[in-house]
């Protein structure tokens, strides 16, 4: 995976951050991207708790910590407004992107683009992309705190 570049993040709104905000944008930085549904158990118990631990454990290093919510199901029930809710209520305050469908239309083509542009197999997704917009680490399911700080530290480690 070293030497492919991380697709573009296709987002219909951003929450906690800049609307423009796009991996260009941060490019020079080690980026940690958590791809969720606000219902997937797997990503309830694990993967946002963990995602808040790295961003508050990462806060003044250069990481950038962004949140994708990828919904490929149970679409009604996980709308922005309800996300909007999620977000206040879980204390989530790093930037969050809703994943866009082909056309805006989830009931038509309800894999989401970002979802479909990195393969995820489903939710919880972690990845990493290094300093340089290249995709390094691709975890599916549930990552050990240890194994997840170490890939963090190596990206931090790196030259820009």
């Amino acid at each position: 995976m070293d030497d492919l570049a991380a697709p573009p993040l296709h987002v219909s709104r951003w929450f906690n951050g800049d609307a423009s905000l796009s991996l260009e944008i941060l490019l020079g930085r080690p980026v940690f991207l958590h791809a969720f549904q606000m219902l997937c158990p797997g990503c309830v118990q694990h993967a946002v708790p963990q995602s808040q631990k790295v961003a508050e454990a990462f806060a003044r290093s250069d990481l950038a910590v962004v949140g994708l919510h990828t919904v490929f199901e149970h679409h009604a029930v996980m709308g922005p407004e309800a996300l909007e809710v999620y977000l206040h209520e879980n204390r989530i305050r790093y930037p969050v992107g809703v994943d866009a469908y082909r056309d805006g239309d989830p009931a038509r083509h309800p894999l989401p683009l970002t979802m479909a542009a990195y393969a995820m197999r489903g939710t919880p997704t972690l990845i990493l992309i290094d300093r340089k917009g290249r995709l390094r680490v691709q975890h599916f399911g549930g990552v050990d705190d240890l194994r997840l700080g170490a890939e963090i530290a190596t990206l931090l480690a790196e030259p820009a």
